[in-house]
């Protein structure tokens, strides 16, 4: 049986959205998002298409890192819930097809975690080990900072405990010490703990400073010397519990150092791990109006295991982060999408979503997220980019892009009955407000973004390619224009062409293995200098308007696209296994 022929590999076709659960829906009319909230857009969730639903931290929490800083791992935050509304949600999740995983924060614990209160009163207590203490004043450490402007360095002095602990992130989140054997096994408790109330699996935060905390300097490694070895433990723990459970990794890094955290069967360490490089890449093709930087990119993008993943997005939860481009490729993206010094974060990236740093630009905006499904590896959307929601940029830190969901028009978006003020946060204002950007009217709306963004899926669903396949850039002549595909064989194949510029281009795309006179279906299509197929082609709707390409003589397709354009094509046949 071909990986193509089974569903155990759910996550190869599937399509992930990001929810922090406190600024989806508010239940109880208190201003705060909850789990019951949540709960009551699962349908909308399964309109869009999504099969993959990822809970941001919904522990309980001090709150002064959106729920990051966690005091304990075996809970709900009152404020979101309980365990019984979680199960509810995932049970009616899991009733509309989709899969429920949630953050696993293992790199550390807040300050005000029991662990570290005992560890902090009592340096003979087993919890003063779960942690990364040093007796002498540490050097300047300013350049492993995380958070720059925010933090001076990645050790802060305890009164209690007369050293110094470390943080690689805010000193309020002291780092956990995996080379300690027991927090190994709390961390595979708690786990097991998840997967037996339903979870299936868990997106993994800050993995490359969770693999080097416990390799530091200062601490007896406890026989702890393949971090490696420790992640694929954890997998292999999480696969008896639950077979077909998933690790989500955020690596931000090149690919390279990306490629050797999935490991290799049976030592599988990661499942899916985001692409940086590409997203990042994109960004910078963006600015420049041209498709080299992120053809660059997908060249180098390594070949992976068929049970691995590379999952694709163009904005998440936290800030655009632009690490992996050179320092001038880093202010190329600034000038063009971030003019502003309150829209950038930390040096290194954007405060922004995509609509507004596109200025709205409706084309542009399709045919950025045209070019994300149509990428091999699984797509990833975080709340609200579905319909174009834009960002508050008077709002702290990464908190910029995580304002209310946008439900319907009126001063609290829908989001709540609750008065403004006493909302979690603010609902977006302008152009970008509620009255402008909404669920109940982009549903309505056939030429929505979210209408678009669900023939995208639709199309995807169509193409195991896209799911299983490897990206081949294709040959053509324009600088402004990337062509590429992913092909499972000769004749199974998904072509997309995608024009960065902001001025129509006509090329003519080189199709390897086709034969002169060979028929190609096209299945997105917006943009073309075509004036019969500006608008998206609806194939429930509309099947008699299939459109046909045809290869020439010299296996090249003449393609004309507008500004901003893009098309998908894949070929034609009517026998088994042809289209549907």
């Amino acid at each position: 049986m071909k990986g193509t022929d089974s569903s155990d590999l759910w996550w190869k076709t599937g399509l992930v959205y990001c929810v922090d659960v406190e600024s989806f829906l508010d239940s109880n009319g208190d201003g705060v998002g909850d789990l019951a909230g949540l709960t009551r857009r699962i349908d909308y969730l399964a309109e869009l298409g999504v099969t993959c639903l990822w809970l941001m931290p919904f522990y309980p929490t001090p709150g002064r890192d959106d729920g990051y800083d966690i005091t304990d791992f075996y809970n709900v935050d009152p404020r979101l819930g309980s365990l019984g509304d979680l199960v509810a949600l995932l049970r009616t999740a899991h009733d509309r097809g989709i899969r429920v995983i949630a953050d696993l924060v293992l790199n550390h614990t807040s300050d005000q975690h029991p662990w570290f209160q005992r560890a902090e009163e009592d340096p003979d207590s087993p919890e003063h080990d779960f942690y990364v203490w040093r007796d002498s004043e540490p050097p300047d450490t300013s350049d492993l900072v995380i958070f720059h402007g925010e933090q001076k360095g990645i050790w802060s002095w305890s009164e209690k405990a007369g050293k110094w602990y470390l943080h690689r992130f805010y000193k309020h989140q002291p780092d956990l010490n995996v080379s300690n054997r027991r927090v190994r096994n709390e961390i595979a408790k708690i786990m097991g703990f998840w997967l037996q109330l339903g979870l299936d699996g868990f997106r993994v935060d800050a993995v490359p400073q969770l693999l080097t905390v416990g390799l530091h300097d200062d601490i007896e490694n406890d026989g702890f010397t393949d971090p490696h070895g420790y992640l694929g433990e954890l997998h292999a723990f999480m696969r008896r519990r639950s077979t077909d459970a998933i690790l989500l990794g955020e690596v931000n890094l090149p690919y390279r150092e990306q490629e050797t955290l999935f490991g290799e069967p049976p030592a599988v360490e990661l499942d899916l791990i985001f692409d940086f490089v590409a997203m990042q890449n994109l960004y910078l093709s963006l600015a420049r109006g041209e498709a080299g930087p992120i053809s660059a990119a997908l060249r180098t993008r390594p070949p992976i295991d068929p049970a691995n993943q590379w999952v694709t997005f163009v904005r998440n939860h936290d800030e655009l982060a632009l690490d992996q481009l050179g320092e001038a490729e880093r202010e190329e993206v600034f000038a063009a999408f971030a003019p502003e010094e309150r829209q950038r974060a930390y040096g290194r990236g954007i405060r922004r979503r995509l609509p507004p740093m596109l200025e709205g630009d409706q084309q542009r905006i399709r045919m950025v997220y045209s070019f994300m499904f149509s990428l091999p590896g699984t797509p990833a959307l975080f709340y609200g980019e579905e319909i174009g929601m834009g960002e508050d940029i008077d709002a702290e830190g990464r908190q910029a892009v995580r304002s209310p969901m946008q439900w319907a028009p009126g001063p609290a978006g829908g989001f709540s009955e609750a008065e403004p003020e006493d909302l979690v946060a603010p609902v977006v204002g302008g152009d970008f407000g509620p009255e402008n950007i909404n669920a109940h009217d982009a549903a309505a709306d056939s030429q929505s973004l979210f209408n678009f963004i669900r023939r995208l899926v639709a199309a995807r669903r169509r193409c195991l390619a896209l799911g299983w396949g490897s990206t081949e850039l294709l040959e053509q002549p324009e600088t402004a224009v990337l062509a590429h595909r992913a092909a499972l064989e000769a004749n199974d194949f998904v072509a997309a062409v995608h024009n960065f510029a902001a001025e129509p281009v006509e090329t003519r795309v080189l199709i390897p293995d086709a034969a002169p006179g060979d028929e190609l279906e096209v299945l997105v299509d917006v943009g073309t200098t075509d004036d019969d197929s500006k608008e998206p082609i609806d194939e429930g709707e509309h099947a008699h308007r299939i459109r046909k390409l045809t290869v020439e003589d010299d296996r090249r397709v003449p393609v004309a696209l507008g500004p901003y354009g893009f098309l998908w094509f894949r070929p034609f046949s009517l026998g088994p296994g042809g289209i549907f």
